[in-house]
Parts: structure tokens; C-alpha cells; sequence
């Protein structure tokens, strides 16, 4: 099924939500605790989507397959200190699991890299390690391990973070 990728709105919120709960519980089950990630509630990441929807410094877009929010991505100015103003950060591209290798993930990504600054020149990103499927995908769209960790702490149980950067243009 082809999708339409476009800029969010505020009543997109619930979807993307909804999309990202998916996703974690799917992709990092056996990553984090099974009841942090079953006790995930749409409804409370609905209300941190609409602020991240509206701040005017951060990009979120959504993958529409139908009338249905399959997809969505999140970039903007990088949050890590050590890089210029020369980078952008892809904060998250997430799909719907049952969406996973269709095609919506290298659309959101496509138009990722067509909305970003001009000047950009470096796009970061970062993915827990032994994320296998996620890594795949970043490098076959140009990402590698920049040699950036961190140690990330859901649910009491920590998890080891590792930044990829790609060239823009």
C-alpha cells in the first residue's frame, strides 16, 4: 500500500501516539521490562506529540496508508552539545510493526532529508544498541556509528544508546 507522507497537525497526536506505543512495545520487547513497556499509555504520549507537534523548532511527519497515521518522524536542531550547526537530529522514525519493510519507513526518510535547513550537512540519529532491524535500516540509508554512547534507563533497566550520523547533499 503507498503512502502519502505530510507534515502533522495537532489532531495527529492520538496516531502518533498510538504508532509509537506500537512500535516500542514490538521493538524493544526483551530490550526493557515487559511491564514498562505493557504499562506505556497512548493517551499520556498523545499529550508530549501535540507539544512536539506544534513547537515550532522540531519537524514531525506522519505516513498516511488510506485515511490511517502508519508512520511518523521526528527531526530537528541536534540536542548533543558536541555538534555544529551544521547537523540535524532524526529524534524518531517509528512504523506501525505490521508496517515494518513496506516501503513507509524510506518515504518518511526521504522526506526527512527534503526537509531539512539549508546549510545542513550532517543528519545524527541515535539507536539502541543490538537493534538490528532499526541499524539495517540506517545504514542502508547512509548512517554509521559516529563513536557517541550513552546509557538510557527505561523501566529500571538500562540500555546502551549508540549515535550514527550520514552526509546530507
Amino acid at each position: 500500500m503507498d503512502v502519502e507522507v505530510r507534515r502533522a497537525v495537532p489532531d495527529d497526536a492520538d496516531a502518533v501516539a498510538r504508532v509509537h506505543v506500537a512500535a516500542w512495545r514490538e521493538a524493544y520487547r526483551g530490550v526493557f521490562p515487559d511491564a514498562y513497556l505493557d504499562g506505556l499509555d497512548p493517551r499520556e504520549r498523545a499529550a508530549t506529540w501535540r507539544g512536539q507537534i506544534s513547537d515550532p523548532v522540531r519537524t514531525v511527519l506522519v505516513a498516511v496508508g488510506g485515511a490511517r497515521v502508519v508512520g511518523f518522524a521526528s527531526f530537528g536542531p541536534p540536542r548533543d552539545a558536541d555538534l555544529g550547526g551544521d547537523c540535524a537530529e532524526l529524534y524518531a522514525i517509528y512504523l506501525e510493526p505490521g508496517r515494518w519493510g513496506g516501503g513507509a519507513g524510506r518515504a518518511l526518510m526521504r522526506e526527512v532529508l527534503a526537509g531539512l535547513a539549508p546549510g545542513t550537512r550532517r543528519l545524527v540519529l541515535w539507536v539502541l544498541e543490538g537493534n538490528a532491524r532499526a541499524i539495517r535500516f540506517y545504514e542502508r540509508h547512509g548512517f554509521v556509528p559516529d563513536g557517541a554512547r550513552a546509557v538510557v534507563e527505561r523501566g529500571g533497566h538500562p540500555a546502551v544508546q549508540v549515535r550514527y550520523a550520514a552526509p546530507v547533499g
